[in-house]
């Protein structure tokens, strides 16, 4: 039943979204994204610890190769992210993000032997025009926007990362994982909090930037685990509606009309890589 899994996943990327955009008021208020990124995640894993059922027995896992990876990426993901917002329209620079399904798609086929198909494939690589229209690659390029595809690129990989060792821990430590690695990575950089900077107007930005990682996170952490990498790939569009709410309602923003149907064709790709998806399941159990 895909119905699910998509209304989870729209929820989660609208948590995400709305943490990110949080994080663009933070950053406009003049904190710089590792501080951001450093008081997501050491908020985020103080919140959680108490409720998560942490073991000491747990604790050896935080040294597991993959667990390691899998905060690096999410650090990369989320300081790349907060960088690009700086300078980039919030629909924009999610819409530069959707190189990461294109990067999950063919990392799952390689890693963990998903399937690859020619429609999906195709489709994939539509999508990845639509990026191009907004990011419009070239001499005006903004550097927000490489900032962006870099966010993507590691966020791809965190998914296939995610997909591979969910079934092995617990979802709540899995999230409490890279929450408590993630401001140990971060440490040196982002504890230097500027505490002149954060007043009375930063407390909300910085509640949501914090608890809506944290909620999508763990509801990603929970789809992943009964879900294909493959599929959750193109429920990631999803964050586009949300992105180009937030942006119109929240900083008056409104994409130019290339990045427009950019969008559109992105979000085209993404409706038709589940229609594709649902077909190649139903085919895959009509032949067993």
């Amino acid at each position: 039943m895909i119905l699910k899994p998509l209304i989870l996943v729209f929820i989660a990327f609208c948590g995400i979204v709305g943490s990110d955009s949080a994080g663009k008021i933070l950053g406009e208020a003049g904190i710089n994204s590792y501080v951001l990124t450093w008081l997501r995640f050491s908020m985020g894993a103080v919140f959680l610890l108490p409720f998560s059922g942490l073991k000491l027995s747990e604790l050896r896992y935080l040294l597991s190769p993959l667990i390691i990876l899998r905060a690096f990426l999410i650090t990369g993901t989320i300081v790349c992210i907060l960088t690009a917002l700086e300078t980039v329209d919030v629909a924009d620079a999610f819409a530069a993000f959707f190189i990461g399904p294109v990067v999950s798609y063919f990392l799952a086929a390689l890693f963990l032997n998903e399937k690859i198909t020619m429609p999906r494939t195709i489709l994939l690589f539509i999508g990845l025009i639509g990026v191009m229209l907004v990011v419009k690659p070239g001499g005006d390029m903004k550097i927000g926007m490489i900032f962006a595809l870099a966010s993507g690129c590691f966020y791809g990989s965190f998914m296939v990362v995610t997909r591979k060792i969910a079934n092995d821990y617990r979802p709540k430590f899995l999230l409490l994982s890279h929450l408590i690695l993630g401001t140990l990575i971060l440490l040196p950089v982002g504890s230097n909090v500027p505490i002149s900077l954060i007043g009375q107007a930063e407390l909300l930005p910085l509640a949501v930037s914090a608890f809506g990682s944290l909620l999508g996170n763990y509801l990603l952490v929970i789809v992943s685990r009964t879900t294909p990498a493959s599929l959750l790939s193109p429920l990631v569009y999803s964050q586009l509606i949300a992105a180009m709410l937030i942006g119109y309602f929240v900083f008056d923003t409104w994409p130019d009309m290339l990045a427009f149907i950019g969008l559109l064709i992105i979000l085209a790709s993404g409706v038709f890589s589940l229609i594709f998806y649902q077909k190649d399941k139903s085919s895959d159990t009509l032949g067993k």
